[in-house]
């Protein structure tokens, strides 16, 4: 299934039924008063976090939404049936704003978490409600308030604890493919992820975090250049991101130290979230390099670096587990503090 994280819809809370003016009329009593009934309240619409949904997908054919209008009043002093609300699921961690004024009106980010995005209208009063010692015979009623309706943007950001970043090609699906069972595409040219992968790695038995994999970066990817653009959203909510640099680029005239200066500077573009977020460097193909313990030393003099930094094979694995339990302990150690 394509993977759709973005949609524009319309949504429309029911009306409120109309309050009626009606009189009781029965044997026996010839002085009968009003008993107009109200109408009822209009069904209204909720968001609900389900997630058993991966994608928006469904809003992109359908376009506007309706709950159910209430029904009129009725004689005998009845009241009119609510309109009954319509609920629309959407998967864990769409972010729900309003379309025109971007304000944000709801971050569905735990299952079954549910909110309120367009009120029903209250029903109108009938002429009951208008009888007094002086207006004995009241035929005025109300009708029902119209349900709010809004444009609404809906754009899906994935849960995940790390974040991969690199140029195209530098190795970030063969890396998830060796750390978790995750099988995203990989091939030898550039740009074979077109869309977020997630890898859920399994450190042992009780312990586990997810990994998420966009689309590669190229230089002004924050001006909407390739395709990891679209995708950087996604990394918003991870704890950390590692950002892994192809040691060994298929164009010897490549300077890996400068391709991740571009990675960095994009960031800084995009948003100051991500490029304040923790950040380790993962030195790819180092089967492929005699030398990378000298290239490790001019990456980190070149970038000033002074973050953690690994050097790994994801092709065959290797120093891959050594980065799995150095991210499972940090990500312990995160998730202890946001409990306190």
């Amino acid at each position: 299934m394509k993977f759709i994280d973005e949609a524009t819809i319309r949504v429309y809370a029911g009306d409120g039924g109309n309050g009626i003016a009606s009189f009781r009329r029965e044997k026996f009593e010839p002085m009968g008063g009003p008993n107009g009934g109200d109408g009822g309240r209009g069904g209204s619409i909720y968001f609900e976090a389900d997630e058993n949904i991966n994608t928006l997908i469904d809003f992109r054919f359908v376009k506007n939404y309706r709950a159910k209008r209430g029904e009129n009043g009725r004689s005998a002093e009845c009241y009119g049936s609510k309109g009954d609300d319509l609920v629309l699921k959407v998967p864990v961690g769409t972010v729900i704003s309003e379309k025109q004024t971007g304000a944000i009106i709801a971050d569905l980010n735990k299952h079954k978490k549910k909110c309120l995005v367009a009120k029903g209208g209250k029903g109108g009063l009938g002429n009951v409600h208008f009888k007094s010692s002086v207006n004995r015979a009241p035929r005025q009623c109300t009708n029902g308030e119209p349900g709010e309706e809004f444009e609404l943007y809906l754009e899906l950001k994935v849960l995940a604890d790390v974040g991969l970043l690199g140029m195209p090609n530098a190795g970030k699906s063969s890396f998830i493919r060796a750390i978790s069972a995750a099988k995203p595409k990989v091939a030898d040219y550039p740009f074979t992820t077109l869309q977020p992968n997630l890898g859920v790695v399994r450190v042992d038995n009780q312990r586990s975090f997810v990994v998420a994999d966009i689309p590669g970066l190229i230089e002004g990817a924050a001006e909407g250049h390739g395709l990891g653009h679209q995708f950087l959203r996604h990394l918003e909510r991870t704890k950390i991101l590692l950002h892994i640099i192809d040691i060994v680029p298929l164009n010897e005239e490549i300077n890996p130290t400068e391709e991740a200066k571009k990675i960095i500077n994009e960031l800084k573009k995009y948003s100051m979230v991500l490029f304040d977020k923790p950040r380790w460097i993962i030195l790819n193909k180092i089967d492929l390099s005699e030398s990378f313990e000298k290239l490790k030393d001019e990456i980190i003099q070149g970038l000033n670096w002074h973050e953690k930094i690994f050097c790994i094979s994801a092709i065959n694995g290797k120093g891959c587990r050594e980065v799995t339990y150095e991210l499972m302990n940090y990500i312990e150690l995160i998730n202890a503090d946001e409990k306190i």
